[in-house]
């Protein structure tokens, strides 16, 4: 609204476009004084005067030229108020990607204008312009993605990627552009379903477990029970003989309760790489420690061959390394005959394939859990060692199978659930970590694993000498 004009017109009018009344009236006055006309001192104190006035006239002019001057207008500041899309879409937890078309009928005309810093490292997308085929394989998920480009459809479909930790997905396609345009875009958002998905199969899984496990001791204790109530109740002898095994068959279940319910959340985690650090030396010896009495109880010996402290610094959860030692040392022990040995060894610095390679050429070996390495990925392996009577080629296979047992074959006076190796397989995929067995049949069998290195561990890389070591240990053994 521009602003009203207040201005005096007659004053505009009088004193024009200059100050005169600031300068002629008093020059004036002072030349009458000079030529006599008039006299002096009445003349400075007029000349003065007319100055003043004509100052105060000035000033006015001045102010009313400024009112009716149009105020200048501002540009508008950019708008710098409004959300950051890109920077919101980058860093979306969530893979998103926008695919380019043409032609239907051009394969290799699908590619990548636009892929956020998650689907960036989900499908190793270096550059724009990518091509769809060669990051996402998965047929429905392409059918999906023509569908949407081609046929402005909307649709959703669930796939899986594969490796050793899969993972369960949604893709979501949905069309960006009018199918009657030449050039098509379309928008692809996975979103993680793995979760959940383990979530429903862990709890069925343990339902299913539970219920078929748990079955034959509870029909021990419920036929003790009656026989106690019945023709038992008055025989001291029969009563300790019973309520003895009765006690043993609770025990037993409730171990596997901690079996299922370990297993259980240890799948749920399965996924999610631990991020500890864990020395594997200083772990077995609390291990030996912990079962040196069982070992004692029983006439056991160990063999320990350890590395220094600080040598062999894992990447991993503590417990859960503990609880994979633990279930192998303990499994050795009780295959083990009285008066023998159970040895314990660890080795730091190995690549996969040394890790992973036999020591025995003439036992028979099962890789039982083989990680994704990367290469110059280095490993610290531990294996255990027992003279038991050793395991057939043909129940290998299915070792890690959930209370899988080998028939015919004692552990001594407290037997085991059928999870222990289960659950060493679980946290050896949790640790990105890898599982073999060897056996001689009537010599013993050896368990290992080997977890990746921590790379800020105090062994700084891996020399000839961690192979040459495992060399020289075999050949010991």
């Amino acid at each position: 609204m521009p602003p009203e004009n207040h201005s005096d017109p007659i004053l505009t009018r009088l004193l024009g476009g200059a100050a005169l009344p600031l300068t002629v009236g008093p020059a004036a006055i002072l030349t009458l004084a000079a030529t006599g006309a008039a006299q002096v001192g009445p003349a400075l104190v007029a000349a003065l005067a007319a100055a003043a006035g004509g100052l105060y006239l000035n000033t006015r002019y001045k102010a009313a030229q400024a009112r009716l001057r149009p105020a200048p207008t501002l540009a508008p500041a950019p708008d710098r108020s409004g959300p950051p899309y890109g920077v919101i879409l980058e860093h979306l937890p969530d893979p998103l990607m926008v695919i380019a078309a043409e032609e239907a009928d051009d394969l290799t005309g699908r590619r990548f204008v636009f892929a956020n810093a998650a689907a960036r490292e989900l499908f190793r997308i270096q550059r724009e312009g990518t091509l769809l085929v060669t990051a996402m394989r998965n047929p429905q998920v392409l059918e999906a993605v023509d569908e949407a480009l081609f046929g402005g459809i909307e649709r959703a479909v669930e796939y899986e990627t594969g490796g050793t930790q899969g993972r369960s997905w949604i893709a979501y396609a949905r069309p960006l552009s009018d199918t009657s345009q030449v050039s098509r875009l379309a928008m692809l958002v996975l979103r993680d379903e793995t979760d959940a998905r383990r979530s429903e199969r862990t709890r069925a899984d343990f339902l299913a477990n539970a219920s078929h496990e748990l079955r034959t001791p509870l029909a021990s204790l419920s036929g003790f029970i009656e026989t106690l109530r019945g023709h038992a109740k008055d025989d001291p002898g029969a009563r300790d003989k019973f309520l003895g095994i009765m006690l043993a068959q609770a025990e037993r279940m409730s171990r596997l309760i901690d079996d299922l319910m370990s297993l259980s959340r240890i799948e749920l985690n399965e996924h999610i790489a631990p991020l500890g650090r864990v020395d594997l030396a200083m772990a077995a010896i609390d291990v030996i420690d912990a079962l040196a009495p069982q070992a004692k109880e029983k006439a056991v010996a160990f063999d320990p061959v350890l590395p220094p402290r600080g040598a062999a610094v894992v990447e991993g959860d503590r417990d859960q390394i503990i609880q994979v030692i633990q279930n192998l040392i303990d499994n050795a022990i009780k295959y083990t005959p009285r008066g023998g040995v159970v040895r314990v060894e660890i080795f730091p610095g190995l690549s996969a394939d040394a890790a992973a390679s036999p020591r025995d050429p003439a036992a028979a070996r099962m890789s039982l859990l083989t990680p994704d390495h990367a290469a110059g990925e280095r490993y610290a392996a531990l294996r255990v060692t027992d003279r038991g009577p050793g395991l057939a080629r043909e129940h290998l296979p299915r070792l890690t199978e959930r209370f899988y047992r080998v028939e015919g074959q004692k552990s001594g006076d407290r037997s085991g659930t059928g999870l222990g190796l289960a659950i060493v397989k679980h946290i050896m995929n949790r640790h990105r970590g890898g599982l073999t067995v060897e056996s001689v049949q009537g010599e013993g069998a050896t368990f290992a694993f080997y977890i990746p290195m921590s790379k800020s561990g105090a062994l700084a890389g891996p020399g000839p000498s961690a192979e040459a070591a495992v060399a020289e240990a075999e050949a010991e053994a």
